[in-house]
């Protein structure tokens, strides 16, 4: 239920704030507006302001929404309201009738990214774990338990890292950019400061996928390897281990962090494969109430994305220290505009890759997708779901800007088109444009689909 109310919330917000840009500068550029709908299909629920012109309502199918003008090629027009008609307007006022849409998108996830400056986040403090075994970060020769102060691309200056998000954020972009990453860091005393350089252009660019982290090594913040929360009748309360055992060798292995002990977990599964799927027990040392443990673990071999995964059943990894990210009035509205164009350039960047291939088609997502990150953002907080708004609100923004016929994007390509030549777009080109948008946007939506069926099935 929570999944559901989030998902409409979060299409009722974005579809609202985006329809009512194209209505406020058509009304302020003089045009009448007829309708007003959130929504498409049968109104559930309709109304009109007083005093105005447009009726206002709700449809049945909330993947969209439209605004109706007064229009001479929708309907024939009174010529005393020929003058209040959209297409009778000039060039510049239809445009920027069409760009408020995407516009207003973007200005909402400036405003709802300087909500959470404002109001402060707790974060996990940007102290790295132990590297994955072959990364570009072991290569680099980080080993675990540096804090990250600064970072910067390639050739930039370096600037604060205020928490691993922040990190994580800006591996993101040396990966999508392939620039490298320079890292400052100090040790965990706080005596000693060095400076790495993380090659993320050594990367492929279609290794911008869900598993960029594990290529670039840092995956999450440091924590201790302590065992959590083990679930009843999993091979973790079998073997005898308990919440708050403090994990300190496995075999031959000292276990430094809980994302080496978690690491150590899962390569368990190759080794069982190559025992032609026999289990492979581990002798565990543990630390419980100041006492040192002997165990025997047998993790389980578990068939996940069609590919063999090792699981104990228990929580791994003690919570990571953490931190209040937090803004001034100015700074959080400024880092709040810098965050929503990051994330457009991004996102277009993402988009281009995607259609030379140099990125995967399955980074598209779909409704289902959108709907699950919704709940689940919904369920870790306030924060965290404006967040998501805030990033589907960019996504939003930017894909109406795409140059595409049946998008705002598209309607702006016309209108670049009359203003070099002077004459709009014939019908019978505008035509065969508009069968192509159509057909390209079906395309995406079912790749997008069916990525979401994969993920959330497989």
């Amino acid at each position: 239920m929570l999944t559901l109310i989030s998902f409409l919330v979060t299409l009722g917000i974005l579809i609202a704030v985006h329809e009512y840009g194209h209505y406020r500068v058509a009304v302020a550029c003089g045009i009448k507006v007829l309708k007003f709908s959130i929504g498409f299909g049968k109104p559930i629920f309709t109304w009109r302001l007083k005093g105005k012109d447009t009726d206002f309502s709700i449809g049945m199918l909330p993947l969209g929404g439209y605004v109706k003008m007064l229009d001479e090629r929708e309907a024939p027009v009174d010529p005393a309201e020929r003058h209040l008609a959209f297409n009778t307007q000039p060039l510049k006022s239809r445009a920027a009738v069409v760009a408020a849409g995407p516009a207003a998108n973007l200005l909402l996830a400036v405003l709802l990214y300087a909500l959470v400056n404002w109001a402060g986040v707790q974060e996990p403090k940007a102290v790295l774990a132990s590297p994955v075994a072959g990364s570009l970060a072991e290569r680099a020769g980080l080993t675990g338990r540096e804090i990250v102060q600064k970072a910067a691309l390639d050739g930039e200056e370096l600037e604060t890292v205020r928490s691993f998000e922040d990190l994580r954020w800006r591996l993101t972009q040396g990966a999508l950019d392939g620039q490298d990453v320079q890292l400052a860091l100090v040790d965990e005393a706080g005596s000693s400061s060095r400076t790495v350089s993380l090659p993320l252009s050594k990367l492929d660019a279609a290794d911008a996928d869900a598993q960029l982290f594990r290529k670039i090594g840092i995956l999450g913040p440091w924590t201790q390897p302590i065992i959590g929360e083990v679930m009843a009748g999993s091979v973790a309360e079998k073997s005898g281990l308990r919440a708050g055992d403090l994990v300190q060798r496995i075999g031959q292995t000292v276990v430094v962090d809980g994302q080496q002990l978690r690491e150590t977990i899962r390569s368990s599964a190759p080794l069982a494969e190559a025992a032609q799927g026999a289990q492979v027990p581990q002798d565990w040392q543990v630390l419980r109430a100041g006492q040192p443990l002997a165990l025997q673990v047998t993790p389980e071999i578990r068939q996940e994305d069609n590919r063999a995964v090792a699981r104990i059943g228990a929580y791994v990894g003690a919570p990571p220290e953490m931190v209040t990210v937090r803004y001034g009035p100015l700074e959080g509205l400024w880092q709040g505009a810098v965050r929503t164009w990051e994330v457009s350039v991004l996102t277009l960047k993402m988009m281009g890759k995607m259609v030379v291939g140099e990125a995967s088609l399955k980074n598209l997502s779909g409704p289902l997708t959108i709907a699950d990150y919704a709940g689940k953002s919904a369920s870790m907080g306030w924060t965290a779901y404006v967040v998501f708004l805030a990033l589907v609100s960019v996504s939003l923004g930017v894909l109406n800007l795409l140059p595409l016929p049946v998008l705002d994007g598209g309607h702006l390509m016309y209108y670049l088109w009359e203003w070099i030549t002077g004459h709009g777009v014939s019908d019978a080109w505008m035509d065969r444009l508009q069968r192509g948008g159509v057909a390209i946007l079906l395309g995406m939506m079912s790749i997008a689909l069916f990525n979401d069926v994969s993920r959330l099935v497989g």
